[in-house]
């Protein structure tokens, strides 16, 4: 089942149980992945609905550190509850031990030694783990294993 149906089959369950925090968040996803699908001009492939996924969650983890800063616990209970639905539809994140092991065998491949490659490193490893990990947990890990 694609991610598409798998939101519409949610949507109608939402929609029957009355679960209107839920709808919108599954709304909101669906007008991402269509916005998305309209901006590349074609349907959407398994790595671009794990993208637009990913940059829901990361906008909700921006929102909530912001909205902990300003005390705003209202907020800050909303954006928890929209996080635990987009959760169902993320792929697992990575550990830090399983993330670590990934980055020592990219710094291996790319023969990189100092902080110096960073970019390179980074390069070929944002691709194995797309959507599988936070890319500042994984910029926070490749600096401490390239010092």
């Amino acid at each position: 089942m694609s991610l598409l149906e798998r939101l519409n089959s949610d949507m109608k369950q939402a929609m029957k149980n009355k679960e209107k925090e839920k709808l919108g968040v599954i709304r909101m996803v669906k007008a991402s992945l269509q916005n998305e699908a309209i901006k590349l001009g074609t349907d959407l492939t398994e790595a671009d609905e794990l993208t637009v996924i990913s940059r829901e969650f990361k906008q909700r983890k921006d929102s909530l550190h912001e909205f902990e800063k300003a005390g705003r616990q209202d907020l800050v209970d909303k954006i928890h509850s929209e996080l635990a639905v987009l959760e169902v539809y993320a792929p697992k994140q990575l550990t830090e031990e399983e993330l670590s092991e990934i980055i020592k065998t990219t710094i291996e491949e790319t023969q990189s030694s100092s902080k110096a490659d960073m970019g390179k490193v980074m390069g070929a490893l944002m691709s194995k783990v797309k959507g599988k990990a936070d890319g500042s947990l994984v910029n926070k890990l490749v600096l401490q294993h390239l010092s």
